[in-house]
């Protein structure tokens, strides 16, 4: 069976609250101790939007050095890892917006973007034989969701991808819990719609009222 399961589930740190309250101070060290701590998550979750190691690594570079400028500005409301993956989907739509071209060395990533998408399997992993389709079938839901509107492409990553509430992905994105309802509730639809994708295989959100 194919899930969106998270790449990773935010761990209750005891001195993570700690470490944020410091860097939101201005303490740049304690900032690093925080990238350490999201650093292979965040970049986890930057191979899965972009699809290639290298163009991964400048975005989640990016969105730490964007995070720690706008840190001060973190009100808690979301956890953590969300509002860094919100940030980490800016950057990604600034990249489309600006074409800038992918790097030659991605023709020779594309094992380990294949890879990634282990993690989208759940626990129960399948028996070999179904393996290759298990993947396929979540390389397809991906590239269903990568041919989405910016809009739409976040509540599905934030939802989907990062596992956060609705109200966290509200805070997030800076909108209310209805406009992330009513964009989820589309998105769904409009993967649903796409031909190219067994109706099976589509996330389904239980929490969203018919519109």
């Amino acid at each position: 069976m194919l899930t969106l399961a998270p790449a990773f589930v935010e761990a209750e740190l005891s001195d993570t609250q700690s470490l944020l309250e410091r860097a939101q101070a201005g303490d740049a060290e304690a900032f690093c101790e925080l990238c350490r701590i999201y650093e292979t998550p965040l970049l986890r979750h930057a191979m899965t939007v972009c699809g290639n190691a290298t163009l991964a690594e400048d975005v989640a570079q990016e969105t730490l050095v964007e995070a720690w400028r706008g840190v001060s500005r973190y009100n808690g409301r979301c956890r953590l890892f969300t509002w860094l993956c919100a940030i980490l989907l800016n950057r990604y739509r600034n990249v489309v917006r600006q074409k800038r071209p992918l790097p030659i060395s991605s023709l020779l990533e594309r094992n380990e973007f294949e890879s990634s998408l282990e993690q989208l399997v759940d626990a129960d992993s399948p028996p070999p034989d179904e393996a290759a389709q298990v993947r396929e079938r979540a390389a397809l839901v991906l590239q269903c969701v990568q041919a989405l509107s910016p809009k739409y492409q976040r509540v599905i990553y934030l939802r989907f991808y990062v596992d956060d509430s609705l109200e966290g992905i509200a805070a997030a994105l800076g909108c209310s819990v209805g406009t992330v309802k009513s964009r989820l509730f589309r998105a769904l639809n409009k993967l649903r719609a796409m031909n190219a994708l067994d109706p099976k295989f589509v996330p389904t959100e239980r929490k969203i009222p018919s519109l």
